[in-house]
Protein backbone atom coordinates (compact mmCIF):
# COMPACT_ATOMS: atom_id res chain seq x y z
CA UNK A 1 0.00 0.00 0.00
CA UNK A 2 1.44 3.44 -0.93
CA UNK A 3 0.66 6.56 1.64
CA UNK A 4 0.71 10.27 0.21
CA UNK A 5 0.64 13.05 2.14
CA UNK A 6 -0.51 16.94 1.24
CA UNK A 7 -0.93 19.76 2.25
CA UNK A 8 -3.32 22.64 1.87
CA UNK A 9 -4.43 25.85 3.68
CA UNK A 10 -7.88 27.15 4.54
CA UNK A 11 -8.97 31.19 4.60
CA UNK A 12 -7.71 32.37 7.94
CA UNK A 13 -11.34 33.12 9.18
CA UNK A 14 -12.19 31.20 12.08
CA UNK A 15 -15.97 30.96 11.36
CA UNK A 16 -15.18 29.17 7.74
CA UNK A 17 -12.75 26.67 9.41
CA UNK A 18 -15.83 25.74 11.49
CA UNK A 19 -18.01 25.18 8.66
CA UNK A 20 -15.37 23.50 6.92
CA UNK A 21 -14.73 20.87 9.90
CA UNK A 22 -18.59 20.65 9.65
CA UNK A 23 -18.71 19.58 6.08
CA UNK A 24 -16.26 16.97 6.53
CA UNK A 25 -17.98 15.95 9.36
CA UNK A 26 -20.80 14.79 7.57
CA UNK A 27 -19.33 14.41 4.17
CA UNK A 28 -21.56 13.72 1.20
CA UNK A 29 -22.06 10.03 0.34
CA UNK A 30 -20.64 10.49 -2.92
CA UNK A 31 -17.62 12.15 -2.59
CA UNK A 32 -16.94 9.21 0.08
CA UNK A 33 -17.74 6.85 -2.79
CA UNK A 34 -15.61 8.36 -5.49
CA UNK A 35 -13.28 8.59 -2.44
CA UNK A 36 -13.37 4.82 -2.32
CA UNK A 37 -13.60 4.03 -5.78
CA UNK A 38 -10.53 5.86 -6.70
CA UNK A 39 -8.99 3.04 -4.68
CA UNK A 40 -8.80 5.34 -1.59
CA UNK A 41 -8.63 3.21 1.34
CA UNK A 42 -7.61 5.59 3.97
CA UNK A 43 -7.82 9.02 4.39
CA UNK A 44 -7.51 11.22 7.41
CA UNK A 45 -6.92 15.10 7.48
CA UNK A 46 -5.53 17.31 10.63
CA UNK A 47 -5.36 21.22 11.08
CA UNK A 48 -3.01 23.34 12.61
CA UNK A 49 -4.77 26.65 12.69
CA UNK A 50 -5.79 27.20 9.28
CA UNK A 51 -3.46 24.49 7.14
CA UNK A 52 -4.27 21.00 6.35
CA UNK A 53 -2.09 17.94 6.43
CA UNK A 54 -4.11 14.51 4.52
CA UNK A 55 -2.89 11.35 4.49
CA UNK A 56 -3.63 9.10 1.89
CA UNK A 57 -3.10 5.56 1.91
CA UNK A 58 -4.01 3.91 -1.40
CA UNK A 59 -4.39 0.62 -3.02
CA UNK A 60 -2.86 -0.46 -7.25
CA UNK A 61 -5.75 1.34 -8.78
CA UNK A 62 -5.17 4.58 -7.57
CA UNK A 63 -3.27 6.96 -9.26
CA UNK A 64 -3.91 11.11 -8.98
CA UNK A 65 -4.38 11.34 -12.94
CA UNK A 66 -7.05 8.48 -12.52
CA UNK A 67 -8.85 10.65 -9.74
CA UNK A 68 -8.68 13.77 -11.75
CA UNK A 69 -10.24 12.22 -14.69
CA UNK A 70 -13.47 10.74 -12.47
CA UNK A 71 -13.69 13.83 -10.40
CA UNK A 72 -13.99 15.90 -13.84
CA UNK A 73 -16.84 13.82 -15.33
CA UNK A 74 -18.69 13.67 -11.64
CA UNK A 75 -21.01 16.31 -11.10
CA UNK A 76 -21.33 16.02 -7.60
CA UNK A 77 -17.48 16.22 -7.29
CA UNK A 78 -17.36 19.62 -9.18
CA UNK A 79 -20.21 20.80 -6.81
CA UNK A 80 -18.22 19.94 -3.77
CA UNK A 81 -15.32 20.92 -5.14
CA UNK A 82 -16.47 24.15 -5.95
CA UNK A 83 -18.28 25.02 -2.75
CA UNK A 84 -14.53 23.85 -0.68
CA UNK A 85 -13.09 26.64 -2.80
CA UNK A 86 -14.96 28.76 -0.46
CA UNK A 87 -13.16 27.65 2.45
CA UNK A 88 -9.87 26.78 0.69
CA UNK A 89 -6.83 28.23 -0.33
CA UNK A 90 -3.20 27.77 -2.12
CA UNK A 91 -0.44 27.08 -0.42
CA UNK A 92 2.48 29.05 -0.67
CA UNK A 93 4.32 27.88 -3.54
CA UNK A 94 1.28 25.60 -5.00
CA UNK A 95 1.05 26.14 -8.92
CA UNK A 96 -2.07 28.53 -10.09
CA UNK A 97 -5.25 26.77 -9.73
CA UNK A 98 -3.71 24.16 -7.55
CA UNK A 99 -5.47 22.53 -4.42
CA UNK A 100 -4.14 19.90 -2.25
CA UNK A 101 0.12 20.01 -2.79
CA UNK A 102 1.80 16.73 -2.29
CA UNK A 103 4.21 16.53 0.38
CA UNK A 104 7.81 15.27 0.02
CA UNK A 105 8.33 12.71 3.00
CA UNK A 106 12.23 13.94 4.36
CA UNK A 107 12.43 11.57 7.54
CA UNK A 108 10.90 7.94 8.59
CA UNK A 109 11.77 6.51 11.98
CA UNK A 110 11.65 2.68 11.12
Amino acid sequence: MRRYALGLDLVDDPHLIAEYEAYHRAIWPEIEASIRDAGIQHMEIYRFGNRLFMLMEVNEKFSFEGKAVMDASNEKVQEWEQLMWKYQQAIPGAKPGEKWVLMDKIFELK
